[in-house]
């Protein structure tokens, strides 16, 4: 189910501008505080408690009036109380409307009648000037002031709390309500009466209760007094999102268009990796660094390939001139010479040989191009370099060195390594090579130096070149340097021939 799920969103995911989805995403986060306070009612909230804290306030006010106008209250102890808010139009029990008032029997207590009146024109007065429904009640309920006489409420939730000398705050369905708005339905306070009962307490003894009543302020109602504030808000979130659309557009976006246009450029055979903008992200910036360091890498890859394929080309196509011309004559002339056919065959011969030899040296130098660092090799240097000295009579080999410690280069290439230049000496005409070691850092540099003829100048900057070599008519390939410099470097090793006249080779072996 999930796979099939990814397959149809894969399927019609629409292709999406960076610039777009960092709009999309950053409205998206500016959208969540109004969306919270729609939806998650934490503003309905905040209009139903402040709606509470006025009915509270003025209850406290109404029954302080009512202890100090009872007979003898003046001087009695009024009881305080703390009142907490707990509304939440989540959790709260949503009740039904307050049902009417109904026909209560008994007599009505004529010293409580008398209080009442004394309180009524101050209850009228407030509620005209709050708009809050306010009514005067007895303990067991009968309405003593702005309310039909001789009715009363049964047994509701706010007089049992009351009665027990504490203030309560109730959510009840608003009958009479009718929408004003279009979009009112997404209020769900719209259509709610909050209901507030607080107890008259002298001495200890409830002698009356108040219970108002008032519709919330509506959720609209408060976006309209608060639209100043709503709407500089929705300006300034407006505007910081497009400074930051910008900055991230500057920082992230156009360096990657510019990377991809540089891409394409180098894909096609020309153009170059731009500098990174000062504006960029510090990981775009590095991302232009090695995009740069790449399509160097890229550019060098493919012009040693190009050299090296026109280099082969040449090498190959002088054996194998050689052959064809030697088939096409013994092809013509049926009746050569014995002696003739031979000398062809020979040659024939030599240059397959040579092509076979250039063969073979071509796979050593691919495997040693392709050669990759082995961990944890640790070779005695020491012995190597003896064993290579104590190996070879002609030339002679001196050998010098610090003390030295193990290298993490394979004994199989340093040997190789020492034989290629021991044999290159001697092909030199060399009778002695001086080989030198010492501890430089963390790395070990060998200097193997001889007496023979020497590098000409202007081939020593070609000497690690492939097929480069001054000794072709004696069979040399021009291709042992160059495989010796990369089995080096695959072991982050190295090899430089030294400034000067004579043939100096260093070699620089990392410490393992």
């Amino acid at each position: 189910m999930i796979a099939g799920l990814r397959a149809v969103v894969r399927r019609h995911w629409p292709r999406l501008r960076l610039r777009t989805i960092l709009l999309a995403t950053f409205l998206f986060v500016a959208a969540l505080p109004g969306v919270g306070a729609l939806f998650l009612r934490v503003y309905e909230n905040s209009l139903l408690r402040q709606t509470e804290a006025e009915l509270v306030a003025q209850s406290a006010a109404l029954a302080a009036a009512g202890a100090s106008a009872w007979p003898g209250g003046r001087d009695a102890r009024i009881d305080r109380g703390r009142y907490a808010s707990t509304l939440d139009l989540r959790l709260t029990r949503i009740l039904p409307e307050r049902p009417a008032p109904r026909v209560l029997l008994g007599q009505e207590d004529a010293a409580m009648r008398v209080w009442a009146a004394r309180l009524a024109p101050v209850l009228r007065m407030t509620a005209e000037t709050t708009l809050a429904s306010i009514q005067l009640l007895a303990p067991d309920g009968r309405i003593l002031a702005r309310g039909p006489a001789g009715r009363g409420y049964g047994d509701l939730p706010e007089l049992r709390a009351a009665r027990e000398g504490r203030s309560l705050t109730t959510l009840r369905r608003n009958a009479a309500y009718r929408p004003d708005y279009p979009f009112e339905w997404l209020s769900r306070a719209s259509n709610l009466r909050i209901h507030h009962a607080r107890p008259i307490v002298v001495d200890g003894r409830v002698i009356g209760v108040l219970l108002l009543a008032r519709s919330p302020r509506s959720l609209f109602v408060g976006l309209h007094e608060d639209r100043g504030k709503i709407l500089f808000g929705i300006v300034a979130i407006f505007v910081t999102l497009v400074v930051l659309s910008g900055l991230l557009s500057r920082g992230i976006v156009r360096p990657v268009e510019a990377l991809r246009d540089a891409t394409r450029a180098v894909a096609g055979g020309g153009g170059s990796v731009p500098d990174p903008p000062a504006t960029a992200a510090i990981e775009i910036q590095a991302l232009y660094r090695d995009f740069r360091v790449m399509a160097e890498a890229i550019a060098h890859r493919s012009r040693y390939l190009r050299d090296f394929a026109h280099a082969v080309s040449h090498e190959f196509k002088t054996p194998l001139a050689g052959i064809r011309g030697a088939v096409e004559l013994l092809q013509d002339h049926g009746d050569m010479a014995a002696g003739d056919r031979e000398r062809f065959l020979s040659n024939i011969a030599a240059d397959a040989d040579r092509l076979n030899l250039l063969v073979s040296r071509l796979l050593e130098l691919a495997r040693a191009d392709m050669a990759t660092r082995e961990a944890g090799v640790a070779s005695d240097l020491l012995d190597v370099l003896r064993c290579a000295a104590d190996a070879r009579a002609t030339p002679a080999v001196t050998l010098s060195h610090d003390v030295l410690p193990p290298v993490a280069v394979p004994r199989g290439v340093l040997e190789a390594a020492l034989s290629t230049l021991i044999y290159n000496s001697r092909q030199a005409g060399a009778g002695r090579v001086a080989i030198a070691a010492r501890v430089e850092g963390e790395c070990v540099v060998v200097t193997v130096a001889d007496d023979g003829r020497g590098i000409a100048p202007g081939d020593r900057d070609r000497v690690f070149e492939p097929f480069f070599t001054t000794r072709r008519a004696a069979g040399g390939t021009g291709l042992g340097l160059p495989i010796l410099r990369s089995l080096l470097e695959a072991h982050r090793g190295g090899i430089a021939l030294d400034a000067g006249e004579g043939a100096v080779f260093r070699l620089t072996l990392p410490v393992a």
